[in-house]
């Protein structure tokens, strides 16, 4: 078992040294350091996990030779608990406050503003009859005593997994607000009935939101996968995309690139668009789906790493059979991103602007080109609207945020529900993983069962 993990990396031709270690010499403890990933911005992402609970808290010294770095060495006081260690915060408040969760959330408070009252006996009595039949692709959980019980209405609903992990990973973080909510793992939105209508739209839980619906949105599966991987020091994910973001702005080719499945008929324009004016535009189908008979006038491109797309300054976001999944990948690159009207969104959307993160396009791709020639005569411009979409991206995908964004979700519904959540009939418990090879000490107080 080594204490101390030391790492070196590169600024240019600057040296500098990062050093992890528990804060009590007396403790021991097994830590892992990926590498360091440079954004090229003389900021860096220093990652770890760690695989037993720390008492006295970690040190994390930043060094230039053996002289600290501002305001090094850095001290998270304990205890400090590794991902899979079960031990919720009990007090959600201090929990939230020691995350600096935001306190207003605009899309939380929008997609809520229809529903003052939650009935779960109406929930119960219509979502299954509503959304649950044999094509449905809706899971029903209520979360009790922060245990969380499932059943699935549907064939489609594999994808279960996701919001699972998610769902044991805030549990183990943080005491969760008793509730019982049916979650829609299908791409589209699903409750299009109007507030005023009789009777009026159900609380659906979606990943994706559009602007005739009334579900309440969830970061997706993508993100909510896509962060659980970033803590588990994996490599394709929202952290990871930091520090490979292609050569530097001058050094990117000028032109706009696109690379997808033919999951809309915008994206066939787009090679139709790329093939008349490929000084302009770089675009391919890498897989068809929806429009066989169109790969042999079209032609089929090679799939490309996601890295290296930042190899062009300009990315042109589609939307696939809802939003494009991938355009949060996008924004945390260090390209301008020209995204497409759209009726679909997620749920950081409303927290951008066009214009200031991003360059708009019209829904029929017909200002497209303009656009591109646009930020070719006007680089400092584009270069700047870039740079203010990667950071306000990065601000609003980092992984503490998703967890205040889930819980706030959570509260929130919880406030509204009329009666009290049930394990219902067919439902059973998800349990908490296990992982032999980390060691879990709570330091704190864990009721039992029976006096939950």
């Amino acid at each position: 078992i080594v204490a101390l993990y030391i790492y070196f990396f590169l600024s240019g031709q600057t040296l500098f040294k990062v050093v992890i270690k528990s804060l009590s010499p007396k403790e021991l403890v097994r830590i892992h350091v990926p590498k360091p990933l440079d954004r090229n911005d003389g900021t860096f992402l220093v990652r770890y996990r760690m695989y037993e609970t720390v008492s006295e808290g970690l040190k994390i010294e930043v060094l230039y030779g053996d002289e600290h770095v501002a305001q090094s060495p850095y001290i998270l006081k304990g205890p400090v608990y590794h991902e899979y260690c079960e031990c919720p915060e009990e007090d959600p408040q201090a929990w939230q406050k020691t995350l600096s969760c935001p306190t207003e959330e605009p899309q939380i408070a929008k997609d809520f503003a229809s529903f003052p009252s939650i009935n779960l006996q109406q929930m119960l009595n219509e979502v299954p009859k509503r959304f649950g039949d044999e094509r449905g692709a809706v899971v029903h959980y209520t979360i009790l005593n922060n245990h969380i019980y499932r059943r699935s209405l549907g064939k489609y609903t594999d994808f279960k997994m996701f919001s699972d992990e998610i769902l044991l990973s805030l549990a183990r973080k943080v005491l969760l607000p008793d509730i019982e909510f049916y979650i829609n793992l299908g791409d589209w939105p699903l409750e299009h009935r109007k507030v005023n209508e009789t009777p009026g739209p159900l609380p659906i839980v979606s990943w994706c939101g559009s602007l005739d619906s009334r579900d309440i949105i969830l970061p997706t599966y993508d993100i909510s996968h896509s962060t659980l991987e970033a803590m588990r020091g994996v490599t394709n994910d929202l952290l990871s995309i930091q520090g490979n973001t292609g050569p530097s702005w001058i050094n990117k080719t000028e032109k706009a690139f696109f690379r997808g499945r033919d999951s809309r008929e915008e994206r066939l324009q787009l090679v139709q668009m790329s093939k008349e004016n490929p000084e302009l535009l770089d675009a391919g189908i890498t897989g068809y789906f929806f429009f066989q008979e169109k790969e042999k006038e079209l032609g089929k491109a090679k799939l490309i790493g996601f890295f290296d797309f930042f190899k062009y300054k300009y990315q042109v976001n589609v939307d696939g059979t809802v939003a494009a999944y991938r355009y949060p990948y996008l924004m945390l690159g260090d390209s301008l991103v020209l995204k497409q009207d759209s009726t679909y969104y997620e749920h950081f959307y409303m927290a951008l602007k066009p214009w200031k993160h991003y360059v708009p396009i019209k829904r029929n791709l017909s200002d497209l080109l303009e656009k591109i020639k646009w930020a070719k005569e006007n680089d400092e411009e584009a270069k700047k609207i870039a740079k203010e979409g990667q950071l306000r991206a990065r601000d609003l995908l980092q992984p503490h945020r998703l967890y205040c964004y889930y819980y706030r979700v959570f509260r929130e519904y919880a406030e509204r529900q009329s009666s009290k959540p049930e394990i219902r009939d067919g439902m059973e418990l998800v349990a908490q993983p296990d992982d032999d090879t980390s060691v879990c000490q709570c330091h704190r107080e864990r009721p039992s069962r029976e006096e939950l």
